[in-house]
Order: C-alpha cells, then structure tokens, then sequence
C-alpha cells in the first residue's frame, strides 16, 4: 500500500506532500491539481518499470544518465510534447556564476513515494530530466550533490507495486475489436474507454484464475440496475467483441443501449476486477451517476477494492463522495496546498457537512463572501460597477456569493458555519430595507438599502422609455416603432401610477414602494399586452434596466456599496498553503 507521495514540479503541483492510505478522495474544483496528483503517480509507476527493465533495479553513477523514457511511452499522461509534464513548462534554469558567460541546469521533476508492505516500510525517490519534446530521463533520487552523487536505492518492495489508472467514462462504441493488453492499457490513457470496455468484461469473463469475478460482477449489476448482463463473445470472424444485457422483462439489448449510468459503472467494476492488487487510480468514479448512485457506487467500489487486496485512490468533484468518505477513509483537498482534512483537531468536516464542500471551497480559494437576496441583486450591482467603472466590477465578475433571501438567519447560520473552518474568512451582506435593525452577531458586514429594494434604484422614467425605444442598449427599432413603443411605455406609467395613488400607495418613483410587485412586475405585464407580446422583461431581467441608467444617475450609495464590497474584499486571505 501507498502511504504518501511528495511531488516537485510536476504540471500544476510545484511543490505538495500528500498523504495517502487505503482508500483516498482528492476533492476540489476543476483545473486544481487533482488529475495531475493521479497522473503524478502514474509517471513514477513508468519511470520505474524503465529502470527495472534497463538497469535491474540498480543505482548508478552520475555518468550514466538514467533511462530514457519516450512521450509515447506516457499511456496514462498523453501530451504532444515533453516539456508539458514540467511546471509552467519550466524545464531549464539559465543563471550566471562569477559574472561570467551564464549556462544551464536542468530542472528536474521530483517524485517520491512512501509505501508499507507486509509490515515493512519502504521509500522510493525518482527524479525525471528533460531531454527533447520526444522523450526525458529517469534515474533514482539524488541524495547528495558531487561528482558521484548519492542516490536513493530501489527498494524491492517498490517494484511489486502496481499501478492502473482509469479516465472519466467518454461513452461506448457501437462495435469494439479485440485488443491485446497492452493496446488496451494505451487506449486507456488516451481516454479512450469508450473502445475498451468490452475487453476488459472479455478478460474477466476469460480469466481462469479468478471464475468468481465474472459472477461477482454481473450480481452487482443486477443488484443495482435490475438488468442481467450476458458473457462477452468473441466473434473471430470479424475480430470483434460483442455484448449484451438483458431487462427485467427479457428483452436482450446491445450493451451499446444501456444508459451511461450503467456503462459507467460497469467500467469501475471491470476496471477493478481486471487489476486485483493494484493501486488504482480513478479520475471522476462519479462521473454520469445520479446523486443517490454516487454514495452507492462509491461504498461498492472500496469494498471490492478491498476484497481485492486494491488500494483506491479517487479524484471526484462530489460532495456525496466527500461526505461518505469523510469519517473512513483519507480525504485530500486540494485548495491552495492540498491538505488531508478530517476530525483530528479539525473544524473542518464538521463545516463540511454542514454546509457543503462547494462554499467551502469557494470561502478558501476566496476568502471573503458576498450575501444577497437572489441572483438579480448580483446583476444589478454588476451593471452599475461597469458603468461606473467601478474595480468592483471585476470582484463581481466571479464572486462568491450566497442567495439568502433578506434572511439575517441564513447569513448568520452560512457564515459562521464557514468560519469552523475557514478562521479568517470575512464577509458582506446587503439586504433590503428591513426596517429594523440587523443582529449583532451576523458576522458578515450587514447593510441595508435606504430605499425599499435595490429594483428602487433603476426605476426611473427615462430609464423605461430609454428601454422602450430600444429594448437593450445596442438593438435599435426604427423611428416610428421607437416612438410608438415609447407612447405605450408612457401610457403604461400613467396607469400604474393612477392605480398606485388610487390604492393609496406610494408613486412610482418613491423610496418606499415595493418596486417590483408593486410598480415594475405590473408595469411590463400591461406593456407587453398593450404591444401584442408576450411579457419580455421579468425581475430576472431588470439588470437590463440597470444598464440603460446613466452614470450621472446612479445614486452615490450604490457607489458606498460597491465601495464596501471592495473593501471587505481587500480583506480577503484566500488559501495559499
């Protein structure tokens, strides 16, 4: 079993140290490192069946430059050139000694791996040099500078590893041709699962050393799905592989017809079945299964492992994953510097849980978090930053924020959840105006709006006949359709506002009236019927409105806000270690 794995400068990972066990879930957001700890791991499994193969297992001196290993040889990392696999694509360091001519050194990429096997604790150090964009060298780690450098033995337990990695699901092919291991371990990497899966159901099935698995594997199958998948059969006619399943009512289908829930599952359990004793790696298990299948199809999958003597070490996005995962097995986040998180003298999990991993993911990359009613609030804010060319603007590009409704509660509750785990997280919150006071421990910076929603805040006449005469800013009607539409958009205005007064509420434009339902929600109802069309501008689309405001016409409190915002955001200590 792997017990840890330290890598330097390989892809995104510059530097980490992640801890491993028997079964282990990195988690967190796309184009974090996850893939790359994974593939990580796959390279020193490459690197060492070279050095095995080429030098038994034996260190050498400096002179001897390692072994080679060509791009093509990279089946579970395919990249058109070598220099990729280096961080930042940095493979050379240029820099100059006693000011004279400056020269060269090679970076290399560092990666060592920890293990325990029947009791005995190994380490093993590889370290990869760039040669061309067609191939690098690998060697055992250097322990020491010289002329005849010190290097890390290979220790015989290291080369009884194991190691398979698995692609997310990329579907099935209509016809699949019999392939030899080795061409199958190559699709594979390329993420070609779609041309494999059938094969890997053939060696199972063809197996004589395991007859159990085949019989294991279909009842798993039938467990979840209700469907009973038949043996695969080679056609040697035509060098292909078909199979099929049958459905509770017995009709027999192409497997090909099957759901890509199905197919994915059965890829995981083909896959595990055919490496028995083997660190496997999978990339996105969860991928194509529904909510409720992620928990099952994850519990499924560590329990075969084990019963297979396995090692499972999973890349997921799913917070079902995570969740079942958090209390049993080893969870890894990568946000900032991956870090195990678990309960031992951690709040985290318990953040986790309640909360949910993606706000927690989102307050560390962050730092800061913003609360509003609902999503049109954002909109809103956004159109005056841009045309106040505000630097909120870019703040609420991507912000993360949090739909609380005007609920003081639920900011409470969200924040202070957040900060279990997060101890310097800092927040803003904006409501409507409430017309009493917000609670002292809200933790998040709170404010109310002077007027009744921030909708008050584009309500302008100019503004929705600006909108009329041009429904958004750069789609203009014809003079006569511009003036017309305006005229409806007058008359509209002078109803509403008729019955505003004639129910004794407040006129249109006050700082009091409920915008929406009262004024705008009716207003754009009559507009478009008086029209003949169907009502185009609903609350969702107010931010539209925003944007037709002019810059002189936006209120100095919507500049206080954004102001704030910048400020709260400034505050902000996102994860970096």
């Amino acid at each position: 079993m792997l017990t840890r794995m330290r890598v330097r400068r390989f892809k995104k990972l510059r530097d980490v140290d992640i801890e491993l066990g028997k079964s282990v879930v990195l988690i967190g957001p796309n184009n974090s490192g996850k893939t790359a700890a994974l593939q990580a791991l796959a390279l020193w499994d490459i690197g060492l069946k070279r050095w095995n193969e080429r030098r038994g297992g034996k260190t050498s001196p400096e002179k001897r430059p390692g072994v080679t290993i060509n791009r093509k040889d990279l089946i579970s990392i395919p990249v058109p050139n070598s220099n990729l696999l280096w961080s930042e694509l940095h493979v050379r360091d240029i820099f100059r000694a006693d000011h004279h001519k400056p020269h060269t050194q090679n970076v290399r990429i560092d990666i060592v791996v920890d293990g325990l096997t029947e009791g005995k604790t190994w380490s093993c150090g590889l370290e990869f040099d760039f040669a061309n964009e067609e191939s690098f060298y690998c060697r055992p780690l250097r322990l020491s500078e010289g002329l005849q450098p010190e290097r890390q033995p290979i220790p015989t337990e290291a080369s009884t590893i194991r190691v398979a990695y698995l692609p997310p699901m990329s579907g099935l092919a209509a016809e699949e041709p019999k392939w030899e291991p080795g061409r199958i371990n190559v699709l594979l990497g390329e993420g070609q699962t779609a041309q494999v899966l059938r094969n890997l159901c053939y060696q199972i099935h063809e197996n004589p050393r395991a007859t159990s698995d085949w019989k294991e594997l279909t009842g798993h199958l039938e467990d979840l799905f209700g469907l009973t998948l038949d043996a695969p059969q080679y056609i040697q006619e035509r060098g292909e592989i078909t199979m099929t399943y049958k459905e509770e009512g017995g009709t027999r289908l192409d497997i090909s017809s099957s759901g890509r829930g199905f197919q994915q599952t059965l890829l995981l359990l083909a896959h595990l079945y055919a490496n028995p004793r083997t660190v496997l790696l999978l990339d996105e298990p969860d991928a194509h299964l529904e909510v409720l299948r992620q928990r099952q199809i994850y519990q499924l999958l560590t329990r075969v492992a084990d019963k297979q003597g396995s090692q499972l070490i999973a890349a997921s996005h799913s917070e079902v994953v995570l969740n079942e995962a958090a209390d049993r097995d080893v969870v890894i986040a990568f946000i900032g510097k991956p870090h195990r998180i678990d309960d031992r003298g951690s709040q985290v999990l318990k953040a986790l849980r309640e909360i949910g991993f993606e706000q927690y993911a989102m307050a560390e990359q962050t730092g800061w978090v913003l609360y509003l009613e609902g999503s049109t609030d954002l909109t809103v804010l956004k159109a005056f930053a841009d045309t106040l060319g505000h630097p909120a603007a870019r703040l609420l590009d991507l912000p993360f924020v949090y739909y609380v409704g005007n609920q003081p509660p639920r900011v409470r509750e969200h924040f202070w959840g957040l900060r279990e785990a997060k101890k310097d997280l800092v927040g803003i919150a904006l409501f409507d105006r409430l017309d009493r006071a917000l609670p002292d421990d809200l933790g998040a910076e709170g404010y109310q709006w002077k007027r009744r929603e921030i909708e008050n805040y584009l309500c302008m006449e100019e503004v929705l006949l600006a909108y009329a005469r041009h429904e958004q800013p750069n789609d203009l009607f014809g003079s006569a359709e511009a003036n017309r539409r305006q005229d409806v958009m007058q008359r509209a205005i002078a109803q509403i506002s008729n019955a505003l007064k004639t129910l004794g509420k407040p006129d249109p434009w006050s700082p009091d009236i409920k915008a929406t339902d009262d004024f705008l929600d009716p207003l754009c109802e009559l507009y478009f019927k008086e029209l003949g069309l169907p009502n185009l501008l609903c609350k969702s689309d107010y931010h539209v409105l925003a944007r037709l405001v002019p810059k002189d016409r936006i209120d100095p409190e919507v500049a206080d806000r954004l102001d704030d915002i910048v400020r709260v955001a400034t505050q902000a200590r996102p994860r970096q270690d």
